[in-house]
């Protein structure tokens, strides 16, 4: 048997099905091959549009373990650049976010365009006859966005994005109808990082299962409405979707699944104040302010796009790989570019009550995951369930769906996994 036969082996006896060995969350060597085979190889979300506002817009990140720049250059076209100065291999941007007309080596000082074009080289003539410059631009990744969405592939043969998003595309148009016509812009960051392997969290987005014993203490901190939004256990309406390559989409929220369906029902008493300031404001018809006060709870479903972002009832969860058992998360809040900005303030202390640095649903998520990392350790090759639901699954428009408590949203997820691992 060949080495690549031998691996194809082992990643089919890791996932059966139902069931994933505890090893795939703590061994190094798996890690490394996810970095090869997915993160280096698919679609990685890198930014949001309304990151790079203007002409010289950039933002750093990583796609796998690899630093990465995004700009915008003078014609307004995205790039995803490798941080790394082709010389001696330093990083050529050392700031989170930011505006500039170029990137250069703080070493010495080969300078760069904002779409990677090496443009200058200080004391030139020790290179002549040796480097031509346009030989070495940082290295460029093919880079595509939909919805304002970016994605970013080291995969020069990857599929087209719109094509690797296939049944997820639906979906994120209805998420984004909560900007109301406005362009979404990313109103904030929460950055932490937990002690736990990448996947436990990609299982997270989409497991209803954990939310009422996890997530107890903000149920009973909300307002009696909010609370009976959020009780899907049994309500047959609320399911998850396989929506193919990974990807899945779980309704929590059946009644906010697509906000230009109105049932007509009372807004919350908790958003009178809200109602109050627009209609003073004298801009906005009573259709108008309707909608965006429904709105301001955010799609009802979590949309996860394998294998790094979901959109998540009204933010997106980023989740970036640091090593085999320590992730990086970020919760960014979403909000109306030129929308009312009572709207965009009562969206943010929303999230910030749930998701932000001092919130609710934060904390109680990482210590799950960091138990799971914890617990995965004692005998590795102990299963890992995946199996809720699935003698209830049923094809709905050729898509695996079940109830949102139920697994199906990861099978789909690991599904796509073992795929790509086994592939050579």
């Amino acid at each position: 048997m060949t080495i690549a036969e031998t691996a194809r082996s082992d990643y089919a006896s890791l996932l059966e099905g139902d069931r994933i060995a505890g090893r795939a969350y703590t061994d190094p060597e798996i890690f490394a091959e996810e970095m090869e085979k997915i993160f280096y190889r698919t679609w990685v979300w890198v930014a949001h549009e309304s990151e790079l506002p203007e002409k010289g817009s950039f933002k750093t990140t990583r796609v796998g373990q690899q630093p990465v720049i995004v700009s915008r250059d003078r014609k307004h076209q995205f790039h995803t650049l490798v941080n790394r100065c082709r010389h001696r291999g330093s990083t050529v941007c050392d700031l989170p976010k930011g505006k500039a007309n170029g990137f250069t080596c703080p070493y010495h000082n080969w300078s760069y365009a904002l779409d990677g074009r090496l443009r200058g080289i200080p004391y030139p003539e020790g290179y002549e006859g040796v480097v031509e410059k346009s030989d070495f631009p940082l290295h460029r990744l093919r880079t595509e966005s939909y919805l304002g969405m970016i994605f970013a592939t080291f995969n020069e043969d990857a599929e087209p994005l719109e094509d690797f998003l296939g049944d997820a595309k639906p979906w994120m148009e209805r998420f984004f109808k909560q900007s109301n016509g406005y362009p979404t812009k990313v109103t904030g960051i929460h950055k932490f990082r937990f002690r736990g392997n990448w996947k436990i969290q990609l299982e997270n987005t989409t497991d209803g299962y954990h939310f009422p014993m996890v997530h107890k203490s903000w149920m009973a901190s909300v307002d009696a409405e909010t609370a009976d939004m959020m009780s899907f256990m049994n309500d047959p309406e609320a399911v998850t979707h396989d929506l193919g390559n990974g990807h899945a989409v779980a309704i929590m929220a059946p009644g906010n699944s697509d906000l230009d369906v109105d049932d007509g029902a009372p807004l919350q008493p908790r958003f009178d104040h809200v109602v109050a300031e627009l209609r003073e404001s004298g801009e906005y018809s009573e259709e108008q302010i309707r909608r965006f006060v429904r709105s301001i709870h955010g799609a009802g479903f979590n949309l996860n796009t394998f294998p790094n972002v979901s959109m998540s009832i009204s933010f997106l969860r980023v989740l970036v790989p640091i090593s085999v058992d320590e992730t990086e998360i970020w919760h960014m809040s979403l909000g109306m570019d030129g929308g009312p900005e009572v709207v965009n303030q009562e969206r943010l202390r929303i999230h910030e009550h749930f998701q932000g640095p001092f919130g609710f649903g934060s904390p109680d998520d990482s210590e799950g995951w960091e138990r799971v990392q914890m617990g995965a350790a004692g005998d590795p090759d102990m299963p890992i369930l995946l199996n809720r639901g699935l003698e209830r699954e049923t094809d709905v428009d050729g898509q695996r769906t079940s109830q949102v408590t139920d697994e199906t949203g990861m099978r789909g997820a690991y599904a796509m996994w073992k795929k790509m691992m086994s592939d050579d």
